[in-house]
């Protein structure tokens, strides 16, 4: 079964760097793709990055482009979340989601397993 444990979140002020890591543990062999949602207060969980763990082809989200960058080390079977710039509108529980397939991560998220997530707090 696969399990994902998010850590490295905190509180920072605007214009600071955080990044956060997700370690994968179990089926690994099936997973393909590896990203990060967030989920602001009284808003829907939306999805921020993804990266595919054979090619490292990436994709984002339009608010985080040019800020946030995620990256993988398979040898560790660990995805981070380089996030630069923050700002209050980037405060929000964010979660570590894995998917077998790179295409339905984002499209299809009920099917991903999830972390228990990690907050992340941008003070103005």
């Amino acid at each position: 079964q696969v399990q994902l444990v998010e850590s490295g979140g905190g509180w920072v002020k605007a214009g600071d760097s955080l990044r956060l890591s997700c370690v994968l543990s179990g089926g690994t062999f099936s997973i393909t793709a590896m990203g990060w949602f967030r989920q602001a207060p009284g808003k829907e969980r939306e999805f921020v990055a993804k990266i595919n763990g054979n090619s490292g082809y990436t994709y984002y989200t339009d608010s985080v482009k040019g800020r946030f960058t995620i990256s993988r080390d398979n040898a560790k079977n660990t995805v981070y979340l380089q996030m630069n710039s923050l700002k209050p509108e980037d405060t929000a529980v964010y979660y570590c989601a894995a998917a077998r397939l790179w295409a339905l991560i984002d499209t299809q998220p009920s099917g991903n397993s999830w972390g228990q997530g990690t907050q992340v707090t941008v003070s103005s």
